[in-house]
């Protein structure tokens, strides 16, 4: 690996500014904006200084890191041949050719489109992606953890193996250092301080040794997520679903949104996870805005690679979800995984027609389909069903 990257920013170079930067550190989604963070933002940067820019993208701060990313973000699962899931692993730790010429094309389309940030889950996605950033590392800021070595597998929960995770996930990604180390945690919210306290000190040595900028946690527990963000101010940006249907607790006068049993970990539930975030000045970059696919009548149906250009209603209807997610100001940036090049660029209208707004009509659609949706999502993804009221 080269000494400087493509920003030309050398390994102590990046040592010396990550510990300055460590020392300094919908009321309903298909209707109008959320409340912002309190207190007054930061300035938006010259639009030289914000990565990878586009004046068609719009580009929000993510929280305390200060970095400044593309609200159509890039999420690093793309369908396989199957056209159901992403791929976990590769036999060998090697990219197939189509692969590989599919990522780099996706990849590409993001940074025509302005695009700037990645994240990744899974060893395949770091080996895929790092194939594709070769020689453009500069025009993305890359998020990553390993879903086979984070701590939601008990063997892993230690400092030793942790910064092994963060090694391995550089070592396939090509690269000397992550912008933002994001553990994933356990679905259920079994992780304990202990757990989140281990990564709190993983962190700070790959901090420390420049391989690792900012850190964030990755949850698909609402209870445990809001937890996490109140007690631990070293984190700086966080992730967890969010779909059409969510909107913010509390904001609308029904009792439903406003009480809540206390689920046993501290925080306090009757309060809204954005709220939480906004008072911590905690990024937010959402998942699953497609409802792990089911959004889509064709789910599962279109072989791997997806050449065309889609169906019109699909089309619109990814259009339309995303910038109905994006209502909410709270959240930076939310990352659809994009299958092929159209996918990107369709995604990326989202965010340079959203000042547009959405028309009665296309709001009364989107409302109709997406309820149907909701209502018939399969076993394995009913714990979405958490994320509608946050």
């Amino acid at each position: 690996m080269d000494n400087k990257d493509a920003r030309g920013i050398s390994r102590r170079d990046f040592i010396r500014n990550t510990g300055l930067a460590a020392a300094g550190t919908v009321t309903t989604a298909l209707a109008s904006k959320s409340l912002g963070m309190a207190g007054r933002m930061p300035d938006r940067p010259a639009d030289s200084k914000i990565l990878n820019f586009n004046e068609r993208m719009n580009y929000r701060r993510l929280g305390k890191t200060n970095l400044w990313i593309s609200e159509i973000s890039l999420g690093g699962h793309w369908k396989n041949r199957n056209a159901k899931r992403y791929w976990g692993e590769f036999a060998n730790d090697e990219v197939p050719d189509d692969v590989a010429q599919n990522r780099s094309d996706v990849v590409s389309a993001c940074i025509d489109a302005g695009i700037n940030y990645l994240d990744i889950t899974t060893s395949a996605e770091c080996l895929a992606y790092g194939a594709a950033l070769k020689n453009r590392r500069h025009k993305m800021y890359v998020g990553a953890d390993d879903c086979n070595l984070c701590i939601r597998k008990e063997q892993f929960r230690n400092v030793k193996d942790q910064l092994f995770n963060i090694d391995e996930c550089l070592r396939r990604l090509g690269t000397d250092y992550l912008d933002i180390w994001r553990p994933q945690a356990r679905t259920d919210g079994s992780n304990t301080d202990a757990d989140v306290e281990t990564t709190i000190e993983a962190f700070d040595k790959a901090r420390k040794a420049g391989k690792a900028l900012h850190l964030g946690m990755s949850s698909h527990h609402r209870p445990w997520a809001q937890h996490v963000i109140e007690k631990y101010p070293e984190m700086e940006m966080f992730i967890f679903p969010c779909t059409a249907k969510t909107r913010e607790k509390g904001l609308a006068p029904l009792k439903k949104n406003v009480i809540e049993t206390d689920a046993g970990y501290g925080a306090d539930q009757s309060s809204s996870v954005f709220k939480s975030l906004r008072e911590r000045d905690v990024g937010l970059v959402t998942i699953k805005p497609f409802m792990g696919g089911n959004l889509f009548a064709s789910y599962g149906k279109d072989a791997f690679p997806v050449m065309g250009a889609g169906t019109k209603t699909e089309n619109d209807l990814a259009r339309l979800t995303l910038q109905c997610i994006l209502a909410n100001e709270t959240i930076t940036a939310t990352v659809p995984g994009c299958t092929t090049v159209y996918e990107v660029d369709n995604a990326a209208r989202a965010s340079y027609n959203r000042p547009l707004g959405i028309s009665a009509a296309e709001r009364h659609w989107i409302e109709l389909h997406t309820d149907r949706r909701w209502a018939d999502l399969p076993a394995e993804y009913t714990w979405l069903k958490d994320w509608e009221i946050v």
